[in-house]
């Protein structure tokens, strides 16, 4: 019920001053009349008297300050009319108290002061006299008691807005970054299952046509074409039940029973494209370290998905493969002599997934890779994937 009618009040900044002048009112009304009565003087008059000071408050959130001067006015005048010692202002410190709530910290003391100075000075002046001193004095700290209660409000208000503001931000950070990691975690997976896939199909389709065209001819050499298409189906449908555990695992993951790909694997993923009439030639130079994890993955499906752009657009072509060892770098280069500029490596005439994931690859792992035709005929894919530094000179797994 209080929360309602708070804002209901709120809603309605007119209905909430009028409200707090009738309850300036009403409290200090008694305590009028009280002080009327020990001054054996008019009761009607001070109640006007308050009643007057009290009405600057309709409008006290609009105009703070001077709504503030105002009150400060009217309570002097009201020393003039009644020079006995009366109450203190309560309007005076309403007033203030909106002052400090509704401005900064600087402004509210100033006006404080001000306040504090002009009602003192107009009561010693108006009561002078040792008896009405501790009364006139009084003023000080009931001015300055308004001001502070009302900075102390704003001060409490400000630290409960900004702690409402860094826990909806930290929430918006989590959400955020809660919804890059799942968005990381879909394109890792989708790369992965992009490579497993092409290349595989890519590999099979070859094989089939091979022993399609030699069944009849030769079906010794169709029947070791059948094979091969046998064992690289086996390969793709383990590599996609791995890479479909992913999706499916809880936080604890189980460890895989099989590696994950690496140059370790490089000659019987060149043997392969051999087998499906993609002449390849690898050529090394410089002297082999162990690779990260991450970073041998990378090279494998980087080699991996460069020939099997180069299979599947180049045409009639042979392809080259380097790996260079340098101090701290890693410099992979795929290279074909097919059909030319947007074919071969760079995957011209697909759907361009397999070369933004090429990129992403080498970005992922810190390095850089760039592709582009080369002179005359080809294509060329060149990736070079940084090495940790400190990396021993150790045997390496590459065979």
């Amino acid at each position: 019920m209080a929360d309602t009618i708070r804002r209901w009040l709120r809603a309605r900044p007119l209905m909430t001053d009028l409200t707090v002048a009738l309850a300036c009112f009403v409290l200090a009304a008694p305590v009028s009349a009280a002080a009327a009565y020990h001054q054996n003087d008019s009761i009607p008059r001070y109640l006007v008297l308050l009643g007057v000071s009290c009405v600057p408050l309709v409008v006290r959130s609009r105009w703070p300050v001077p709504v503030a001067s105002a009150v400060v006015v009217l309570t002097v005048l009201g020393y003039a009319v009644l020079p006995a010692s009366g109450p203190p202002p309560a309007a005076a410190g309403f007033a203030l108290y909106a002052v400090a709530i509704r401005t900064d910290r600087r402004t509210a003391w100033r006006t404080g002061l001000c306040a504090a100075v002009t009602l003192t000075a107009a009561a010693l002046i108006v009561r002078p006299g040792v008896d009405e001193l501790p009364a006139n004095l009084g003023l000080i700290a009931w001015t300055f008691l308004s001001v502070a209660i009302g900075d102390a409000v704003r001060s409490r208000r400000e630290l409960l807005a900004s702690a409402m503001e860094r826990a909806e931000r930290a929430e918006r950070t989590r959400e955020e970054e809660a919804g890059r990691r799942v968005t990381e975690e879909r394109m890792r997976i989708a790369r992965e299952l992009h490579d497993v896939v092409a290349h595989h199909i890519t590999l099979v389709n070859a094989q089939a046509g091979v022993a399609h065209h030699l069944m009849r001819t030769d079906p010794e050499h169709a029947y070791q074409a059948l094979e091969r298409i046998r064992d690289t189906s086996r390969a793709a449908l383990d590599e996609l039940r791995a890479t479909v555990g992913l999706l499916r695992s809880g936080g604890e993951q189980a460890a895989p029973r099989e590696p994950a790909p690496g140059l370790a694997g490089l000659d019987d993923l060149l043997e392969a494209f051999r087998h499906s009439g993609l002449p390849v030639v690898l050529d090394r130079s410089g002297e082999p370290v162990a690779l990260p994890p991450i970073t041998d993955l990378t090279a494998y499906r980087i080699i991996q998905e460069a020939l099997t752009n180069t299979h599947k657009h180049a045409g009639p072509a042979t392809a080259q493969v380097r790996l260079e060892f340098r101090a701290d770098v890693l410099r992979v280069t795929v290279e074909d002599d097919g059909r030319g500029a947007g074919t071969g490596a760079g995957g011209g005439g697909g759907t361009g997934h397999g070369m933004i994931g090429m990129h992403e690859r080498a970005r992922a792992v810190g390095g850089t890779l760039a592709a582009g035709p080369r002179p005359g005929r080809g294509f060329r894919i060149d990736a070079e994937l940084p090495l940790p530094t400190g990396n021993g000179r150790k045997g390496c797994r590459l065979p």
